[in-house]
């Protein structure tokens, strides 16, 4: 017994210090050093530098000029993408910014930045990047509204491009069309374009607006086709607008 208190005398200490040094190691390995980096935090924090409030105006004008050139950025693209698209068509009309869209009539209407100072007038048709946007059905001297093909209330006279049969679509408030035929037994299948047709009154002929989704050839009283529009509508920013 005196042996060991003689022993434990002697090397007490550096028990205890090994102790507590694989104690903080365990620590640090299950904590991943949180505790470390909180006291290293606390030790530093009197010595770190505190922006002044003429900094911090500094770097939210920075952050806001950043965040517009992301913006005209995303625009250019957008309107590069129509420009590139009325090329292709050989399209002659007025390039118009979309300036206002509620999102109570989201599919229904929008109105444009421009208007009879630019020469649009009412019945003038709305093109978009891959097809048929809508009309004009009102103007002011700066400003338009369209009303869409996707709106339940807008018929489009419409041909299937490969067989030729003829009917017109109804909007369903989405990217989605329902176009009912003029005859019982349409030739149509899944995939075939649709345009409007030669036939129209409101929209020249040959537009593109979209591709047979699925056919319901017994619906009652005429058969039926769901249609994918072409143009993406929903994310439209900018649009062509020119005389039917």
């Amino acid at each position: 017994m005196y042996i060991l208190r003689r022993w434990w005398d002697r090397h007490w200490l550096a028990i205890v210090l090994g102790g507590l040094a694989l104690s903080a190691a365990w620590s640090v390995r299950h904590t991943q050093g949180a505790a470390i980096f909180q006291v290293y935090q606390l030790i530093t924090r009197p010595w770190a530098s505190v922006p002044t409030p003429e900094e911090r105006l500094t770097d939210a004008r920075v952050l806001e000029l950043q965040q517009r050139i992301v913006e005209l950025e995303n625009q250019n693209k957008k309107l590069k993408e129509l420009l590139g698209y009325v090329e292709a068509q050989k399209i002659d009309g007025i390039v118009a910014p979309i300036i206002g869209r509620s999102a109570d009539n989201w599919w229904q209407q929008l109105t444009l930045g421009r208007g009879s100072n630019d020469g649009i007038e009412t019945g003038f048709v709305a093109m978009g990047t891959g097809g048929l946007v809508g009309r004009v059905i009102s103007v002011t001297p700066n400003s338009s509204r369209i009303l869409l093909i996707t709106d339940s209330t807008s018929q489009v006279g419409t041909v299937i491009g490969r067989s030729r049969s003829m009917g017109f679509i109804r909007g369903q408030g989405s990217n989605r069309a329902v176009m009912e035929f003029f005859e019982k037994l349409p030739d149509v299948r899944r995939g075939d374009s649709v345009s409007t047709s030669p036939v129209s009154q409101l929209f020249p002929a040959g537009l593109s607006v979209g591709r047979v989704e699925s056919v319901n050839l017994d619906k009652s009283p005429a058969p039926e086709a769901v249609i994918e529009l072409t143009s993406p509508i929903n994310h439209l920013e900018w649009v062509i607008v020119m005389p039917n």
